[in-house]
């Protein structure tokens, strides 16, 4: 007879597991056993009231690996008071979108007291992480057993335990019917559909339902750019001037979509509640350090940092550091140029097909250099961010996308600014911009999903060879997916598809007037990054916790700001063109004066529809 696990064998037969706690392997026994009276203690008595358990018994233990792993759980009115807590937003009876309280819980639509799924898993494990950084110390001065691991009142117990090493990590668990339902409808059928973006929201949560949102936006309204610039591309392929046509189209176009998309985006964040949900006063980011003190908002004891040493080491390290940086980007860029003027005069000496081929040969070093320059620099910025020691995880964010932006768009765009307005060699601009272009794409495929996916499979394999040598009669299929979902890599957050949908979004709208089928290699790229990013989410990466979200946040104005330079981009280009040229061969400064005069109109436009779009808020408000 085969022996259930621990976790299954429980006196509430409601517990399901939903989140897992990993502790060190070394946590001494008392550490363990505050912890659990911590969290499963009532609420007035400073704990979280939620169900916890070993994922082993004793036994299991003695025959399978010994893991400090444990489940965690809540009872359904701990979750529906929790939701309470947090502000969640449902649907009234009346259609209308309220927060949730459990005194009118019967006015909500599908609530039903025997009806446990009124919650989905994704809200239901967003409550307990809430519960569990929630856990405050109260009169502790340390974490027992740990006297080097201080504690103060009102700290959190979960991010001390963190910061301390003894809890390793905590994530919630996948749901394997719910999953495989979800990629049935999402990404195993290679079918041009719309993506479950509600049931993608309904089991990761509204900032990756978001993302994956407007990434399959962006695709769609790349395609009448690509529809267009492929016969425009086909027509006029040596004639490289001729492109006046597509640039005006650009200017319209990349600014269209980014008002459209935030009326879509308002649309689906006001159906799942996040568009109206409060919101919660910002803690401390858990790496926050300094002087124990009294915050004059909160009243609560908490580490004090004054602000001028944060901003001497914003002005005095990191500033010149990122300086330095952009300078080495521009030195890099000159060699470059220098291995591509090499490579046309080897090309013109001999005239042979290799000699053809060794052309591309410069681009496609430098789009290697460029990716892997940004991805160094992205470490080094999230060094020196953490290290300016920012209170909030807002203004953490903000100085590190900063930080990064800027040195991604040098690093990217220089080298295609310089060609269009300095060398004015449009040849030299669509193929750099080809090569770039594609070049970063292949790369971001294989690193972020192909080569990850292929880890994760030999992981896979071992784990199941594992658990099957070890598990003798005991029935370790909860065990044998906590082991292998421990191991999977955490989920750091959409930072990184937004910067690649950021350079993408550059890519075509700055320069693709002179290389149309930017936008069809965008639309390509984009359909297989749906499934790739897809396939990462669901089999490569620890499930991540369901985050409320009401926008894309501080990408929409990275996006917009990029729309304003591809206005002046564009006007440039356009002003540049030998036909707006031969409409003015004997005075150049009207020209110049007819194009500075559309582009302030242009950017004039897109002030007042912001003005008009903020009035309306505080109408509406």
């Amino acid at each position: 007879m085969k022996v259930t696990l621990s976790a299954l064998d429980t006196c509430e037969s409601s517990f399901t597991p939903l989140v897992v706690l990993e502790l060190a392997q070394d946590v001494k026994e008392e550490t363990k056993e505050w912890l659990k009276n911590r969290i499963v203690s009532k609420k007035e008595d400073g704990g979280a009231q939620l169900l916890f358990r070993p994922l082993l018994n004793k036994y299991e233990k003695e025959t399978l690996e010994n893991q400090n792993l444990y489940l965690v759980g809540a009872s359904n009115i701990t979750l529906l008071l929790g939701a309470e807590a947090i502000g969640l937003v449902k649907e009234c009876n009346d259609n209308t979108m309220r927060a949730f309280t459990y005194g009118t819980r019967h006015n909500f639509k599908d609530f039903n007291d025997d009806n446990d799924d009124f919650l989905t898993m994704a809200e239901c494990q967003f409550i307990i992480k809430h519960e569990l950084e929630n856990l405050r110390a109260r009169d502790e001065k340390m974490i027992p057993g740990y006297p080097q691991a201080k504690l103060y009142p009102g700290k959190s117990l979960l991010r001390r335990l963190l910061t301390s090493g003894i809890v390793i990590q905590v994530f919630p668990l996948h749901d394997n019917e719910a999953l495989k339902k979800l990629e049935d409808s999402w990404y195993t059928r290679f079918t041009l559909k719309y993506q479950p973006l509600d049931r993608i929201r309904g089991y990761f949560g509204e900032t990756i339902a978001l993302y994956f949102g407007f990434l399959e936006y962006f695709t769609v309204a790349l395609i009448p750019m690509a529809v267009i610039g492929l016969p425009y591309y086909l027509f006029v392929w040596e004639d490289y001037d001729k492109y006046v046509i597509f640039a005006s189209f650009n200017l319209i176009w990349s600014t269209v979509i980014l008002e459209v998309w935030k009326r879509g985006c308002a649309n689906m964040t006001y159906r799942w509640g996040t568009l109206v949900m409060k919101r919660q006063f910002e803690e401390p980011r858990p790496g926050f350090h300094g002087v124990l003190g009294i915050n004059p908002v909160t009243g609560r004891e908490e580490p004090l940092y004054p602000s001028y040493k944060r901003q001497l080491r914003i002005y005095l390290v990191s500033l010149p550091f990122v300086c330095l940086c952009l300078y080495f980007s521009l030195y890099v860029m000159m060699i470059y140029f220098d291995m591509e003027a090499w490579a046309m005069s080897l090309h013109e000496s001999s005239g042979s097909e290799w000699t053809s081929v060794l052309l591309y040969v410069p681009s496609i070093i430098y789009a290697i250099v460029i990716e892997i320059m940004n991805r160094l620099y992205r470490y080094a910025a999230e060094f020196l961010t953490s290290w300016e020691n920012h209170r909030l995880e807002s203004a953490y964010q903000n100085h590190l996308i900063l930080k990064v932006l800027v040195f991604n768009f040098l690093n990217c765009f220089a080298s295609l600014f310089y060609i269009a307005f300095v060398l004015r060699d449009m040849k030299l601009l669509r193929q750099s911009l080809a090569t770039l272009l594609i070049t970063s794409q292949i790369l971001n495929q294989i690193m972020e999903s192909l080569l990850p996916y292929w880890l994760q499979k030999k992981h896979h394999v071992q784990v199941k060879r594992k658990v099957q040598a070890l598990k003798a009669d005991i029935d370790a299929t909860l065990y044998e997916q906590v082991v292998l979902e421990k191991e999977m890599g955490t989920y750091l957050g959409t930072f990184d598809d937004y910067l690649e949908l950021f350079l993408q979004f550059g890519y075509v709208s700055l320069f693709s007037c002179v290389y149309p089928l930017a936008a069809a290699f965008a639309v390509l790229n984009n359909f297989t990054e749906v499934n790739s990013d897809a396939l990462k989410m669901c089999r490569v990466l620890k499930r991540p916790f369901s985050e409320p979200s009401a926008n894309i946040g501080v990408w929409q104005l990275a996006f917009e700001t990029m729309s304003v330079i591809s206005v002046v981009t564009n006007c440039a280009l356009i002003g540049m063109s030998p036909q707006v040229n031969a409409l003015f061969p004997e005075s150049k400064l009207d020209l110049i004066l007819i194009v500075v005069a559309v582009e302030q109109m242009k950017l004039m436009a897109q002030n007042l529809k912001e003005e008009s779009r903020e009035g309306n808020k505080e109408e509406e408000a």
